[in-house]
C-alpha cells in the first residue's frame, strides 16, 4: 500500500474516481491511498451513489480534505469494507487528537462521521473492471456545504497533518490484513 500527499490543491468533481488515478495522474503504482486538499462539487453526471442520485442530493464544499484508495483484484464488498475501515480509523484518530473533543464524542454511522447533527465526511466505494476505489473526504471548512457540517477547522486540526497520519494508519492496517491472509493454513 503506497501513500502520497499531493501538494497541489485541486477540486474533486467525481471524475477523479477512476481506475489508475494515482498511477496515471501521480505516478503511484499499485494499491494506494492518496490525499489532497481542494473544493468539492459533484455533478449528477459523475455521481456514483444511487441514493444520492434518487434524492438529487447536492454534494459540495468550498474546502475539503480528499482521499482516494485503490486496491486491485477485489470485489465491491471488499471495497465497502475498506471504506468503513478507513472511516473508523479517521473517527478514532480525530477523537483522540482533537483538543476540542475532550468532552464530546464523534459517531461513525456506516461510512460517515458525525458530531451530533453535524456531518464531517462524505464517502463512496465503487468497482472498476480492475480495482475497487474509495473516495473519502472531510470538510476543512463549513463554507459551501448544503447541510449542517463539522470541519477540521472546528476540531482545530491541520489538514495535511491529519491526511498524513490517516494514510500511515490505513497503510499499516491494510498491510496487517494482507499479512494475516498469507499465514493461514487451508482447512479441508
Amino acid at each position: 500500500m503506497k501513500t502520497l500527499f499531493i501538494e497541489r490543491k485541486f477540486p474533486y468533481d467525481g471524475t477523479q474516481l477512476h481506475s489508475l488515478f494515482a498511477y496515471l495522474e501521480h505516478k503511484v503504482l499499485g494499491p494506494s491511498i492518496v490525499s489532497w486538499q481542494g473544493p468539492c462539487s459533484i455533478s449528477f453526471e459523475h455521481m456514483v451513489d444511487g441514493e444520492d442520485l434518487l434524492e438529487q442530493a447536492q454534494i459540495k464544499g468550498d474546502e475539503m480534505l480528499h482521499f482516494i484508495i485503490e486496491v486491485f483484484d477485489r470485489d465491491l464488498f471488499s471495497g465497502v469494507a475498506l471504506q468503513r475501515m478507513f472511516a473508523a480509523i479517521a473517527k478514532d484518530y480525530l477523537q483522540s487528537n482533537s483538543a476540542v473533543l475532550k468532552n464530546a464524542s464523534l459517531v461513525r454511522d456506516g461510512d460517515d462521521i458525525y458530531w451530533e447533527d453535524r456531518k464531517l465526511s462524505i464517502s463512496i466505494a465503487t468497482k472498476s473492471p480492475v480495482s475497487v476505489m474509495v473516495h473519502f473526504a472531510m470538510n476543512v471548512t463549513n463554507q459551501g456545504t448544503p447541510v449542517k457540517t463539522l470541519s477540521l477547522q472546528d476540531l482545530q486540526m491541520e489538514p495535511r497533518q491529519v491526511a498524513e497520519a490517516l494514510m500511515v494508519k490505513f497503510q499499516k492496517e491494510f498491510t496487517s490484513i494482507v499479512t494475516a491472509t498469507q499465514k493461514v493454513r487451508p482447512v479441508s
